[in-house]
């Protein structure tokens, strides 16, 4: 394979918590006694990755694709967003290779849900789950993280033109 033809990207989401809402991440429904507040269902971490897939492609981010300003998208699944991005980035003549992400949350402790989180991420976008990280980390109760106001999450992608 020519490195030519090999793209990077880089992403990173943030939501504030939120009474009355689920805790969705990576597909998955946490048991939480709050969510995140966001216009979809404020999947933190399929944004991260929809961002970084975006900007290997060079395609924007997420809200270029799924404005919060559009009713169409209010309360809307961040996995079927996910696998519209992917399909946006066969689209521009690109494979997914490889992501990889972390989340940093002080609570609720994630590792339980890792697996799920993998194979839903995997399933969105179309690729085998071993092709998919997920990590998960708290703030040692340093800034919003770890003050439990919000959670964020960073992805990183590599994909080659085909």
């Amino acid at each position: 394979m020519d490195i030519r033809n090999l793209r990077t990207g880089l992403g990173m989401d943030v939501h504030a918590f939120a009474e009355g809402r689920k805790l969705i991440l990576g597909g998955v429904d946490i048991q939480h006694h709050q969510g995140l507040l966001g216009h979809s269902d404020a999947d933190v971490l399929a944004h991260a990755i929809s961002d970084a897939l975006l900007g290997a492609v060079r395609g924007g981010d997420i809200g270029k694709l799924f404005p919060d300003t559009d009713p169409a998208y209010k309360d809307a699944d961040s996995l079927r967003l996910l696998a519209e991005v992917a399909r946006y980035v066969r689209e521009q003549g690109f494979e997914i290779i490889d992501v990889d992400s972390v989340v940093a949350a002080q609570e609720p402790k994630l590792s339980p849900y890792r697996d799920a989180m993998r194979e839903n991420l995997a399933a969105a976008m179309g690729v085998p789950v071993e092709n998919v990280g997920v990590k998960a980390t708290t703030t040692e109760h340093l800034g919003f993280e770890g003050r439990e106001e919000g959670i964020s999450a960073w992805a990183t992608c590599l994909v080659a033109r085909i």
